[in-house]
């Protein structure tokens, strides 16, 4: 009989074990995103850091700063014939077949590139994320790559500068953003015989250049099969070497076949849930479902606030994405305003920088960062960890409907005190009244309706101890009565967030 009770229990135990195995499998297959809409709409598209940290910094630094000419699409212009890029480049360095872009990589060394630098002054900024554009169309990738040649471990700096990077930012409590922009790279023939491409110039007016094999990687000059599996071996290499906490991709993306994108969402889902991550990927158009991903405005915004968060990449120059010679940077007030209004409206900023091709971040650059800093630590709890209110704010001044096409209506968009914009705190409680200049006299809130007040109602200046008066109005409306102060004597500059707490509207 115990002989029985002891095989009985050995059964039951088998069958335990059997069955706790099977429901682990279950679950870890449940757990694992596969290459389908379904599966991948379960990922959250945006989670709750990413909602919070309202600010991230990259840059477009690479090989196409050494010319320091017109913009980082120097690589595709220096090979249009009759482009003032080409008779640039004609002039200064000879015909491209004489001297092409790869001729350029050896001279971008880097040589005062310090990532710790960087990435504090991006942390005094008051970002919350940061990282490199890990490739752009150029086919140069800025890491150590075993994918393809043209890395900046083996060529140019020779040092593995997103690696570098990203340990300072984890080092400074940072997430970290890679972004992708080589889908445009590819060189490649449509069945109507047509070449599509970054270096497309090259392919029909200057092909010596690709005959080169090791050239041609560098141009995306391939068969379009092998240059679909570079595109996706570059993202699991940074995807497995350096763990990014974003992944952006600019335009183009539709280039690559739905599935291969399937592919890379799941395989950067999977190995992120395996790290405890909460990843988030960003694309523009509409080239990845919004169930799972988050849309990106390029030197625009929405003009309301809409129920998904979204980001604006924007530069900090006037022009030029990279370091051009004739680089014009803009106004620190015009960067708070531009983030202000991004905020109230659901979005995330990200604010592109334009180091020189040795690594030095200019002054002019580093000091708009620096006053963007003094305004996020005296407001940021305006602006941080916040939610949009029931309208995103008033004022005269009205942004573009369009997107991208109107960029330059962005540009010159100009705000002042009359320009109100709001923020939440999470649970509500609080309304955040930004103003984007400082109220030289009494202002109303046309937006909110007061239709009983709590005897503990309280406004204050961000910033300020000075005393601020209120006003309930026939109306409804509530008129704040800002403290008479002088320049020297107010909490910030460029925008005033006046804080508003036990209201019942």
């Amino acid at each position: 009989m115990m002989k029985f009770s002891k095989m009985l229990l050995a059964v039951i135990l088998v069958v335990f074990v059997v069955s706790c195995s099977a429901e682990k499998k279950s679950d870890r297959q449940i757990s694992d995103y596969t290459a389908d809409f379904d599966s991948l709409a379960r990922h959250s598209d945006a989670p709750e850091w990413f909602r919070d940290a309202k600010l991230g910094i990259y840059f477009h630094w690479g090989v196409y700063s050494v010319p320091a000419f017109s913009n980082e699409w120097y690589p595709r212009n220096m090979f249009l014939k009759g482009h003032h890029v080409n008779k640039h480049h004609i002039k200064t360095y000879g015909q491209p077949t004489e001297f092409g872009y790869h001729d350029f990589v050896p001279m971008f060394k880097a040589e005062n590139f310090d990532a710790e630098d960087w990435v504090k002054l991006f942390k005094a900024a008051g970002a919350k994320f940061a990282g490199p554009v890990a490739e752009h169309h150029d086919g140069f990738s800025m890491w150590d790559s075993e994918v393809t040649p043209w890395n900046s471990m083996d060529k140019g700096p020779h040092r593995d500068i997103t690696g570098e990077l990203a340990k300072a930012v984890r080092k400074h409590d940072m997430k970290l953003i890679t972004t992708f922009h080589h889908a445009r790279n590819s060189l490649w023939e449509t069945p109507e015989g047509k070449w599509l491409g970054h270096y497309d110039g090259a392919k029909k007016t200057y092909p010596s250049v690709l005959t080169d094999p090791e050239n041609a990687i560098l141009y995306g000059y391939m068969p379009r099969e092998q240059f679909v599996k570079m595109w996706r071996d570059k993202l699991d290499e940074v995807i497995d070497n350096y763990d990014p906490d974003i992944i952006w991709f600019d335009s183009w993306l539709h280039e690559i076949p739905e599935q291969d994108r399937n592919e890379f969402a799941a395989y950067y889902f999977n190995q992120a849930q395996k790290k405890g991550q909460e990843v988030v990927i960003i694309r523009k158009q509409n080239d990845m479902p919004l169930e799972f991903t988050v849309n990106d405005h390029e030197k625009s915004r929405e003009s309301k606030a809409g129920e998904r968060i979204w980001m604006t990449d924007d530069t900090i120059s006037t022009g030029s994405w990279c370091y051009t010679n004739n680089l014009k940077i803009k106004p620190t007030r015009d960067v708070v305003h531009a983030l202000v209004d991004t905020v109230s409206k659901n979005g995330v900023v990200l604010l592109n920088l334009s180091p020189l091709a040795d690594g030095t971040i200019p002054e002019d650059q580093r000091s708009v960062l620096l006053e963007l800093g003094r305004w996020m630590r005296v407001n940021g709890e305006g602006i941080y960890s916040t939610r949009p209110w029931e309208t995103y704010g008033e004022g005269p001044t009205k942004e573009p409907e369009g997107g991208f096409e109107e960029h330059e209506k962005f540009l010159n968009l100009k705000y002042s005190a009359a320009d109100i914009r709001y923020t939440q705190s999470k649970d509500g409680r609080t309304l955040y009244a930004i103003t984007m200049g400082w109220p030289e006299k009494a202002f109303t809130l046309k937006s909110l309706s007061v239709t009983s007040i709590d005897s503990k109602l309280k406004i204050k200046l961000v910033g300020s101890r000075a005393k601020v008066g209120y006003t309930i109005n026939e109306d409804k409306t509530l008129t704040i009565h800002p403290p008479a102060l002088e320049e020297n004597q107010r909490p910030c500059r460029f925008a005033y967030i006046f804080k508003i707490e036990g209201l019942n509207k």
